[in-house]
């Protein structure tokens, strides 16, 4: 990791949350992070562990912020997208490809530079006022052959809280990988908003990364 990057935490991230990051010894994954803060500009920086407490907290978030409600079973909620956001958007979901790359005529794509150029564009301080989300998560079975580890960063309590739902705890594998630059990396913003639902539609974008696992 730069050294521009290792300041660039140091100065964002609480020392508390400084640790838990720093616990992963992983540059590749601290330059990712740094990344995402320097292009979205959140207030703060929330690095979630497995932790009872932490995941608990991102929880407790969802439901002050208003992204979820609570239902009559305790520790039961729900969320509503718009009408307009729902989750999956084959028209703007989109492969980043390098010169000579070719995925077939089915499968959409930009090329790289364009299209990082266009979604950098769109969340640039596009976390401003807000907390940015850290979660670790793993895809498969944890500590075997077939795990495969990821990292978002978020600034939803709601999308946070909905990977506990659909992935298995990755903070503690993180640990297994070293610093090997092999992980999942999921950049997300929700915009801007309006009564709990992202306003900026036409900029729905989900731009994949095929050589970097983004």
């Amino acid at each position: 990791m730069s050294e521009q990057y290792s300041k660039l935490l140091k100065a964002r991230l609480t020392d508390e949350n400084l640790d838990k990051l720093m616990q992963l010894q992983n540059p590749a994954l601290h330059e990712f992070v740094a990344r995402g803060i320097e292009i979205c500009n959140p207030d703060s920086v929330f690095i979630c562990t497995d932790a009872a407490e932490d995941i608990r907290y991102i929880r407790e978030q969802a439901i002050a912020t208003g992204e979820e409600g609570k239902l009559a079973i305790e520790g039961h909620t729900c969320h509503f997208d718009g009408y307009n956001d729902q989750a999956r958007d084959k028209a703007h979901t989109k492969y980043l490809v390098t010169p000579g790359l070719e995925l077939g005529k089915k499968i959409l794509s930009i090329p790289k530079e364009e299209g990082l150029a266009e979604v950098t564009g769109f969340l640039k301080e596009s976390m401003a006022g807000r907390e940015v989300l850290v979660r670790f998560f793993c895809l498969g079975p944890t500590d075997s052959v077939f795990s495969i580890s990821g990292v978002q960063m978020t600034d939803s309590f709601y999308v946070a809280h909905s990977e506990d739902l659909l992935y298995r705890p990755g903070y503690e594998q993180f640990k297994t990988i070293g610093d090997s630059p092999e992980f999942v990396r999921v950049l997300h913003s929700v915009g801007e908003t309006e009564n709990g639902v992202s306003k900026n539609v036409d900029r729905r974008r989900v731009y994949i990364d095929v050589e970097t696992d983004t």
